[in-house]
């Protein structure tokens, strides 16, 4: 027997191809823009800062974008610069007043106009406009009075006219004048003051673009360059807050970002890419036991669902929260609930360290997703109940809490609503990993016919219906199932094989002889007709190989997965029938040229794993020991011994990765279950017990 099955060189082929493939297809995964490493969390101004970011060394530079900043600012604090008041408005408009006095006055001293003519007159001034009652009063006020209000509004224009009047406060201006009147007017002759000086206030400084100008350049210019200094471990950006165009020239400056795809990135993750690419294989080689992955369909199904679920982790890895809710660690638990516990170790390390490789957050994302998945699959186990993938779900979340409680929560500050939010996307990658993988592992497994454990559970069970067929038609051989699987369940948890997929297909392993039970003596009742007795040899010997091709039979009517089908044609490997053929060569007197001895064989193929060489020795060993009888721990060992000597002799053992040590420790399984079930028993003496105790049934006295 040699320690490592020679994998086919097609195989090889594929192996060594479907690496390259998932190889370039994960490169091309990390360089896209959404994948390839950022220096920093975010390149884009006005992004929130994931983590808190700190200068890396020490350094100082002129900050262009803050003394800009600085000089918009006092730019911004100019005020708009007027021109000088102009005199030359104020005198015209003083100029104007008094020409409108001088109408004034004339239409008052015409003595050949009445009344309602002078009025008449003043209302129809184009300088001024006087209310009605201000003409009454005006008309009636005395000369002197008179000539006292004109001075005085000669004097109120000319003090408001001294003062700067802009064009968007003339309203202001004019509402003023009559605070500029003297109070010794009466409250009469202060309004008619303000009404005829009211007119003539009029805009005297004007807005000026090139004085403003002027200004805000010499504001500019005021404004010296501003030094920018950061220590290294200083705070540039805290954890939650928005980058500013200030931050992005630091950043810059400390070379934490550049344009583009560096060769440096481009390196690192071809580096790390072809560390796996050699790392997988090397561990599978080195582990030849895990033959799961030697099947074309298994090959091709692990690498699509890696590339798919390595694909959609980069795809979440612009969020902030996105990436912990991601359920990547389905895939351990789908590796691990199809191939075993070994593929899913080994193919989990490199997908979680893939899918949170040089992204900004990764110093937490990259512990969360491997922790989190390796803890998932070792809670699930062999993937033997549906309570077990809940029970990954709670492990998946309770160790990404630890991991994010120990990698990320102390680099940002968090609220109650945050909290939250994290522990809701933490039991949402959970639960919805376990979901996912319990529903895959159904389907996958029904599509290309892998063995789960789920399933070998559920048609196991006593009410499975071939089984039941197999008990009504077939007892005995059905009895003699039992004690196989029990014998080679044994046996499958001393050296490390599967225990439950060894024990289902033992319970499978002769169901074709429940198509033609009474041929075979387990199931005749003592003192029956021996069907076998006078018959043909060579027509025994093909009913008895039936059972073969009958029991797969059976097993693809019954939707049997295709792993069992192996345990029902290698069980007999390529032996031969050798009562049958001792009896055919009895026939002939020893003659060995007149017996086809391959009309004696089954058909095979020798078994080609631990758990359908294990059927093979437990089915060789319990039908042995039945016939024999062992009668101590002695005869016991002989008997294993010799079966697995005789099994080696014919070379059934050379497909199979059973090892010497194994094959002790087969020896030494089958003896003790053996003993249990051969054990001497106490042979008890003959007793002449009554019927029934009359005593106990007599009626009982009255005291």
């Amino acid at each position: 027997m040699s320690a490592r099955t020679p994998v086919p060189r097609r195989i090889r082929i594929l192996q060594y191809s479907l690496i390259a493939a998932v190889s370039l297809v994960s490169f091309a995964t990390l360089i896209a823009p959404l994948g390839l490493r950022p220096t920093l969390q975010t390149t884009d101004i006005g992004d929130v800062a994931q983590t808190t970011i700190q200068s890396p060394r020490d350094v100082e530079y002129v900050s262009d974008i803050r003394t800009e900043e600085a000089r918009q600012a006092a730019e911004s604090a100019v005020q708009p610069v007027y021109s000088s008041p102009d005199p030359a408005i104020t005198r015209q408009q003083i100029e104007r007043l008094r020409t409108s006095l001088q109408n004034i006055s004339s239409i008052r001293d015409d003595i050949e106009l009445t009344s309602s003519e002078k009025m008449t007159r003043m209302q129809e001034l184009s300088d001024v406009r006087l209310k009605p009652e201000t003409v009454d009063f005006l008309l009636d006020i005395s000369s002197p009075r008179w000539d006292a209000v004109q001075a005085e509004s000669i004097r109120v224009l000319e003090q408001v006219m001294r003062r700067a009047i802009y064009e968007d406060k003339l309203e202001a201006a004019q509402s003023n004048v009559s605070s500029s009147v003297s109070l010794t007017f009466n409250e009469q002759q202060s309004d008619l003051v303000t009404e005829l000086v009211i007119p003539f206030v009029v805009p005297n400084s004007f807005f000026s673009q090139e004085l403003t100008d002027a200004a805000k350049l010499s504001a500019r210019d005021s404004v010296a360059p501003i030094v920018q200094a950061y220590k290294a471990g200083e705070t540039i950006v805290p954890a939650g807050e928005i980058v500013t165009p200030a931050d992005m020239e630091a950043f810059q400056q400390l070379g934490m970002i550049s344009p583009g795809q560096r060769w440096e990135d481009l390196a690192a993750v071809a580096a790390l890419i072809l560390i796996f690419a050699a790392f997988v294989p090397m561990y599978f080689y080195r582990r030849p036991r895990s033959v799961a992955l030697n099947d074309p369909k298994n090959l091709l199904l692990v690498c699509v669902l890696f590339v798919l679920f390595l694909m959609g982790a980069r795809l979440f890895a612009g969020r902030t929260l996105a990436p912990y809710g991601y359920p990547i660690q389905a895939v351990a638990l789908l590796f691990t609930a199809l191939f075993g516990m070994e593929v899913g170790l080994v193919l989990t390390i490199p997908l979680a360290i893939l899918a949170a490789f040089g992204l900004p957050n990764s110093y937490d994302l990259m512990p969360y997703y491997m922790f989190s998945s390796l803890m998932g699959l070792l809670a699930l186990g062999p993937a033997r109940r549906f309570w077990g993938f809940l029970r990954a779900g709670l492990a998946i979340s309770l160790a990404g809490a630890g991991v994010l409680m120990a990698f990320r929560i102390p680099l940002i500050t968090l609220d109650w609503i945050g909290i939250l939010q994290y522990v809701g996307v933490i039991a949402f990658a959970g639960f919805s990993s376990a979901s996912i993988a319990l529903l895959l592992q159904f389907l996958l497994a029904q599509m290309i016919g892998l063995t789960t454990a789920l399933q070998l559970l559920d048609i196991s069970r006593p009410d499975f219906p071939l089984l039941q067929f197999f008990l009504r038609n077939a007892p005995g051989t059905y009895q003699h199932s039992l004690q196989v699987a029990n014998l080679a369940e044994q046996a499958a948890e001393k050296i490390g094989a599967d225990p439950l997929l060894t024990r289902v297909g033992a319970l499978f392993h002769d169901i074709g002889k429940a198509l033609n039970p009474n041929f075979f003596i387990e199931n005749q009742i003592p003192g029956s007709l021996n069907a076998h007795k006078d018959a043909n040899p060579e027509e025994v010997s093909a009913t008895i190989v039936r059972h073969v091709t009958d029991g797969v039979q059976l097993a693809k009517k019954h939707n049997l997965p295709r792993r069992l089908h192996d345990f029902i044609l290698e069980h007999h490997g390529t032996l031969i029938t050798n009562y049958q053929y001792n009896q055919a060569m009895e026939a002939v007197g020893g003659d060995v040229s007149k017996v086809d001895i391959e009309k004696f064989r089954y058909p095979g193929p020798r078994p080609a794993s631990r758990e359908t060489a294990l059927l093979m020795l437990a089915d060789a060993t319990e039908a042995r020991a039945r016939a024999e009888r062992p009668a101590s721990d002695d005869d016991i060992r002989a008997l294993v011994t010799s079966v697995i000597q005789a099994v080696q002799k014919h070379n059934q053992l050379d497909d199979t990765l059973l090892t010497l040590r194994d094959l002790k420790l087969i020896t030494e399984s089958f003896t003790t279950t053996l003993r249990g079930s051969y054990h001497p028993r106490i042979q008890y003496p003959k007793a002449n017990v009554p019927d029934q105790d009359t005593t106990l049934l007599a009626p009982k006295k009255e005291k």
